[in-house]
């Protein structure tokens, strides 16, 4: 017999940490070779940890909803191989499973200004010390606030109700009381306020008896998180363009059929409209920016998310990396495979990391326009409604005619700390044009 540790793996350079959601394989359960023994969750997306070996599961290390650091040993597996093919395959895995350096905040200015040094011992992940640069909270106040997390660790909710208990002039407990957790300031209706950490729904039934209580799952909760602190942090502005599509509509109508049969991929306007954007962006590079501070962040790769509906009703944005590197074969297959795995939940924690700009389909429910909100920290999201059939005027060598044509409304907001009109108008009438200019002969 031969013990096998399971390690949580490595999920990409940004991510440290990981909560174990569900045990699909329990203490004594076979395993084979590729079975998911456990699902995951970070903040962006949920994965599954295949085990590496087959053998049969003899210990959980971690409970569900215990927060775990990548490298940890999470399970432990008994195989019956003792010879030298399991020791390649614990080698082999090893690597496939190296554990990272410690964890660091991304490479963020301000951020190195924390004074985050050996002389705490208490661990603090890169989203709570990304917060904590923002808000300009130093190691010494962290170290005092009560955390709720395994161990006492301070989690990302713990830190935003000390934030908000802050502003709101209330007195927080330090960590050494006894007590809960802060106690969240009463929500005034004109004030905005920090996202706080949902409560447990009330038992209470209905006066009417006919309502229904649902508690938020845990994605929608980091949406609606994310969704308030956007926009608290960015000076909302939406400008708006109609452009006449009529060109590109034709294009792939009539390119559409043989792209699939030779590259057995379908081609929606979704990669057309990631590269007019990516153009765009290279002709306005000021879009492709993030804001730490006074500072303004210049980004050097264009990454372009897709806002992309799930099945629950959730929403999530797998980001194409690079995208103006890619031709328009590459951007479809690209779309595609994002698409397909975020619907299955096979993405990959990186997959929905680092996007510079992102781009949401709200034509795909029937939406003309739509005013969308920022996801931070970027400056600017792009919405493209429904393409119709309406009447237009074109202007003609022989005078104005109306005439058919398929027209879109394309919507930009962007946050007006660093974006003005000008900048914002500017971006999105050039997006417009490059798909009313579309060459109806191009070649795919």
């Amino acid at each position: 017999m031969a013990q096998y540790e399971l390690l949580l793996p490595k999920m990409g350079e940004s991510v440290a940490e990981a909560t174990i959601i569900k045990w699909v394989k329990q203490p004594g359960d076979r395993i084979e070779l590729d079975d998911t023994v456990l699902e995951i969750a970070t903040d962006k997306v949920d994965s599954e940890v295949p085990s590496p070996i087959a053998g049969k599961l003899v210990k959980q290390l971690f409970k569900e909803d215990d927060i775990v650091q990548v490298g940890a040993v999470i399970a432990i597996i008994e195989t019956d191989e003792d010879s030298a093919v399991f020791n390649e395959v614990v080698e082999a895995s090893a690597v496939a499973q190296e554990t990272p350096a410690a964890p660091i905040v991304e490479n963020i200015p301000g951020v190195e200004q924390l004074e985050f040094a050996a002389s705490s011992d208490r661990f603090y992940s890169p989203l709570v010390k990304n917060i904590a640069a923002q808000e300009g909270i130093q190691l010494a106040e962290l170290d005092n606030i009560n955390g709720t997390g395994s161990d006492g660790r301070l989690t990302k909710d713990d830190l935003l109700n000390y934030i908000q208990a802050r502003k709101g002039g209330q007195s927080v407990p330090a960590k050494d009381t006894a007590a809960s957790p802060v106690a969240k300031p009463v929500a005034q209706p004109s004030v905005a306020t920090q996202p706080v950490k949902a409560t447990a729904p009330s038992t209470t039934t209905s006066v009417s008896g006919g309502d229904e209580i649902i508690e938020m799952d845990r994605m929608r909760k980091l949406i609606a998180d994310h969704m308030i602190m956007s926009k608290q942090t960015s000076p909302h502005v939406t400008s708006f363009v109609e452009a006449d599509v009529t060109n590109m509509v034709m294009w792939r109508e009539k390119v559409k059929r043989n792209f699939e049969k030779r590259e057995n991929e379908k081609i929606t306007f979704t990669p057309i409209f990631v590269e007019a954007v990516a153009k765009a962006i290279k002709d306005f590079p000021m879009i492709n920016v993030s804001v730490n501070g006074t500072q303004i962040i210049k980004k050097k790769d264009i990454n372009i998310g897709m806002a992309a509906a799930l099945p629950s009703g959730n929403l999530i944005v797998p980001v194409i990396k690079n995208a103006d590197q890619l031709n328009l074969v590459g951007l479809t297959k690209s779309v595609n495979d994002l698409a397909l795995r975020a619907r299955n939940s096979k993405l990959k924690p990186d997959e929905t990391q680092n996007g510079t700009f992102t781009l949401t389909n709200v034509g795909s429910f029937g939406n003309i326009m739509g005013t969308p909100i920022i996801n931070q920290p970027q400056v600017a999201i792009l919405a493209v409604g429904a393409i119709k059939k309406k009447p237009a005027v074109l202007e003609t060598e022989f005078g104005d005619v109306i005439a058919i044509r398929h027209m879109m409304f394309l919507s930009l907001s962007y946050d007006h700390r660093v974006v003005d009109g000008a900048l914002g108008g500017s971006f999105v009438r050039r997006v417009a044009d490059y798909l009313e200019n579309w060459d109806t002969n191009r070649e795919i």
